[in-house]
Parts: C-alpha cells; structure tokens; sequence
C-alpha cells in the first residue's frame, strides 16, 4: 500500500525483515534471547544508537562487524536488547518464604546465587531479607549475584538508587537498611555498606557451557523473570545445569508468569513459582506447602 507508506515516519537507517532476522540469529546463538517478530520496532531502536556511536551507515555494516568477532561490540549489543525490569522486594511473597527456609538451614554458611541481578534491587534484598531473618547485618550468607549484562552490573555494586526507588519501601526497613544521600546526593539513597559485603557479583551468561564464578551447593537459585526469553528447549538445558548445584533441599524461585511443567523430571512444583529438585525426598525445608 504506497499510500500508507507515504504516512510512515521514515527512518534514519534502512532496516530489512532480513536484518532482523539476523539479531533474532545473533541474539539467539549468543545469549538464547528468543526475540519476538513485535520487538522489530525495539531492536531497531536499541540498535540504531549503535550505528550512530559506530559511524556505521546501515545495519548490514554493522552486523557483518559483530560477525568478524568483535568481542567488546558483542557485550554492547547484548546490553542493548536486554531488559531490566526489577525494584525492591518484588513479588514479595518470595521473601517471605525465603526468610523461613533460611531459618530452617542448621547453623553452616548459606548459599544464594541471584541470576538475573539487573541492578541491584533483588540481590539487596535476599540480603535484607538474610539480614532480617538472623536478626545481625552479619548474617551467615553468602550472595553471588550475576547478570549478562555488565552495565547494570556496575549499577548494582554501586548501590546507589533514587529516593523513589526505595518509596514504597516500610520506614522502618528504609532507616535500618539505607542510608539518605546529603548536599550534592540529596535525593539518593546508598545501601549500607553491610549489605554489599554479603553480595559478590560477576558477569554470568545462562547459555555458556560452563559458568566459573558459579559454586555449589547452592541452598537458593533465584531466576526469576529470565526464562520467558528463552524458548522450551533451551529452559530445559539451564534447568538441567541448576539441578547438581542445588542442594538437595534447595529452593528454586522462578518468575511470576514462568512455569517448568516442561521439566517435570529436573524440578518440582511447591506453588508460588517455587520448585524443589525432582529426586528431592522427605520433608520440605522452610515449612514449604
């Protein structure tokens, strides 16, 4: 229809069905990121920033650069399609549970890796929560925190976050846990420095062979909201991955609107997205229902 391309907003940057089918390949063969045919519009709009940086003149340039393997240019183009939705405390009743599992664990050190740490906000509050449950800013927990991109990394041990982030936060929680930004930081609020030293965070790509700074046994996986990116097949592989580095009661915790019945075999529904490995036998841990 040439007259409703007439009325399209034309683009700085030819921008083919057969280029994005290229990201889709990429993105996928890199970090297993199913992109869907509706996020045309974001990847080119992500992209396009690259272009500019690059002074490349069209997306075919700058894909063959990514595919003549330039390392640093692949870390950007995965930082710049992947999506970091997070805050404090999110789906709540996570904690809640994770609070009791941990005080059910017999007096040893704990265990906690965070996959998809974004920046920040989940990986402070397992340690809020670490930190509420033994009653000590001290407590016997230990938190690997990882994400794939290493922007919101930087992020995430920095610490530093906007008031608002923090605004729906109980005073209480907000006072004993963060400390308010002053003068030229006024507006911001700086976890305590309590927190971070519970917390180690490093780059960690789900879909790499292996994964170096990943040490068992683990008595909590947190991977919430990052399965959906993923299509069945390549779920069941991570999944696969989790199992041996789990204790036998650890707890899997999973996203809202995920769910594993495809690997009934690995994990174990207990409700709530929580799982527990599927050859777990005996009682649950944590009063799990």
């Amino acid at each position: 229809m040439p007259e409703l391309d007439k009325l399209l907003p034309s683009r700085e940057f030819h921008f083919t069905a057969a280029d994005f089918e290229r990201v889709r390949q990429l993105i996928y063969k890199h970090a297993g990121i199913s992109l869907a045919p509706i996020k045309k519009d974001m990847v080119y709009s992500r992209l396009a920033r690259r272009l500019r940086a690059l002074g490349m003149a069209s997306f075919d340039q700058y894909l063959a650069h990514l595919e003549n393997g330039d390392a640093a240019e692949w870390e950007t183009f995965v930082n710049s399609l992947t999506t970091n939705l997070t805050s404090f405390f999110r789906e709540s009743h996570h904690f809640e549970l994770l609070k009791k599992q941990l005080l059910g664990i017999a007096h040893r050190p704990i265990r906690i890796w965070c996959s998809a740490a974004s920046t920040g906000e989940e990986p402070y509050t397992l340690a809020i929560t670490a930190c509420e449950a033994f009653n000590s800013l001290t407590p016997p927990v230990q938190i690997l925190a990882s994400d794939i991109d290493t922007n919101v990394l930087k992020t995430a041990e920095r610490g530093i976050y906007p008031i608002e982030r923090v605004d729906r936060l109980d005073p209480e929680r907000l006072r004993k846990f963060f400390l308010r930004g002053t003068g030229v930081q006024e507006g911001q609020v700086r976890v305590r420095p309590e927190l971070q030293k519970l917390i180690a965070y490093s780059r960690v790509n789900l879909l790499d062979a292996h994964w170096p700074t990943v040490r068992g046994p683990l008595d909590a996986l947190f991977c919430r909201n990052v399965m959906i990116y993923f299509d069945k097949p390549t779920q069941y592989q991570i999944l696969k991955k989790f199992v041996p580095l789990l204790q036998p009661e650890g707890l899997l915790y999973a996203g809202h609107s995920e769910s594993f019945l495809h690997a009934a075999d690995l994990f174990r529904s207990l409700g709530r997205t929580v799982y527990e490995r599927a050859d777990r036998r005996g009682a649950r841990p944590g009063g799990a229902a």
